[in-house]
């Protein structure tokens, strides 16, 4: 069992991660917990050669006992599986005295083992929550993981000290930019995603922190310029904040809304009486009115149509009487001298004893004894061929000898 350590400025709980422990935040502070793949290692067998370096990727899943998911207020990011998980949230007064077991599952992706943890959350009540002044600050470079290292949260909790000069400073949450609606940066010149910082204090805003409410500052702001802050030169070092963005809210200002919800009830449904199932015995059904509208009348009216068009192709027919009935005389006359013609042509083309012509036949050499192929081959472009052929054409032209006729 540990208690939450607490400090003049900051009230953070961070915790080792170990089995079936018991942590106590309290309401309205940071809460981070560290899932140490060191630990886990232990779990699980090591390498089968003595002597080799354990370095397995190993994820985490959390969720709350009993249910797929973890509660609305913690929020979990391991960034690689070679890197450590950590657990972190800013609970709230309506989860006081309320125990929240997190079941830790690891996960070796080498040897493909599992072991569980659970983690019991303890949530205290605090006199000091919630504190009345809070501020948001958005810092530009710097990843959620990286600022909830306690180093770093310290040196930034300190810096806001040095210019707030309250007596009381907590921090009260951490979200990546991402989860505001943020761009996932490009990996150059090693820009981060952004984290947005709140804090409380018990004492009123220092007039740095209120310059940015100045209208000078806020004409920059909306031309995308950077403000003229005078304290900023305390966070530069290590921090670059985006003045711009900063939210400061006093909640002894802020009105409060209250939405009346219905009661969720117990979740059992009402009694509407015993379940009457349908009887063994079902009543037959005749299927017969339906097989005349799902397939006589559609046969029907394809056999209607059929004889429609059947007597339509055959019955209605012109002729030929008919139709040289309704033609002029001239037209007749004209289309029979064409046929005729046509007819004589063909009994004279059948009938001719021609020889073929010679670029079709090939062409034998009295000296050599070998067969010359036609001068134009059967795929050769007839349509390029020069109509006056010049004299050079001529003289490059192959003498073929005429064929003399039979008898």
């Amino acid at each position: 069992m540990e208690r939450a350590s607490q400090s003049t400025f900051m009230v953070t709980i961070l915790s080792r991660s170990h089995a079936d422990r018991n942590v106590y935040p309290s309401a309205g502070v940071l809460f981070v917990h560290v899932l140490e793949r060191e630990y886990f290692k232990g779990e699980f067998p090591p390498y089968p050669k003595s002597g080799d370096a354990s370095n397995d990727p190993i994820t985490f899943n959390t969720n709350l006992m009993g249910y797929p998911d973890r509660p609305g207020w913690l929020r979990y990011i391991q960034r690689t599986p070679h890197s450590d998980g950590v657990l972190y949230g800013s609970p709230t007064a309506e989860h006081v005295g309320k125990p929240t077991v997190i079941e830790i599952t690891a996960y070796n992706r080498r040897t493909f083992e599992t072991a569980r943890h659970n983690l019991v959350i303890n949530i205290m009540a605090t006199e000091e929550f919630p504190l009345p002044y809070q501020a948001e600050f958005y810092i530009k470079n710097m990843n959620v993981e990286e600022m909830l290292a306690s180093e770093v949260l310290g040196d930034f909790l300190g810096a806001v000290k040095n210019v707030w000069q309250p007596e009381r400073l907590n921090a009260i949450n951490i979200t990546s930019a991402l989860d505001r609606g943020g761009r996932v940066p490009l990996p150059i010149n090693n820009l981060k995603e952004g984290v947005y910082v709140m804090v409380g204090a018990d004492v009123p805003f220092s007039s740095c922190l209120r310059e940015v409410e100045s209208p000078h500052n806020q004409l920059r702001c909306s031309q995308e310029m950077e403000p003229a802050i005078s304290c900023d030169k305390k966070f530069r070092a290590q921090f670059h904040i985006d003045w711009c963005k900063i939210s400061l809210v006093d909640i002894n200002k802020v009105v409060p809304i209250y939405i009346t919800r219905s009661d969720p009830g117990t979740g059992i449904l009402p009694e509407f009486g015993e379940y009457n199932p349908p009887s063994e015995s079902l009543k037959s059904r005749d299927y017969f009115s339906d097989f005349l509208i799902t397939l006589a009348v559609p046969a029907a009216v394809a056999v209607v149509l059929f004889f429609i068009l059947g007597y339509t192709m055959c019955c209605r027919r012109e002729g030929v009487e008919k139709r040289n009935m309704q033609t002029p005389d001239i037209q007749l006359v004209h289309h029979s001298s064409i046929q005729k013609s046509t007819k004589e042509l063909r009994n004279m083309s059948k009938n001719r004893e021609i020889s073929w012509p010679l670029s079709t036949l090939p062409v034998f050499n009295p000296v050599s004894g070998e067969v010359v192929p036609p001068i134009h081959p059967d795929n050769y472009e007839t349509t390029s061929m020069p109509l006056m052929q010049t004299q050079t054409n001529l003289q490059n032209q192959i003498t073929i000898p005429q064929q003399r006729p039979s008898g």
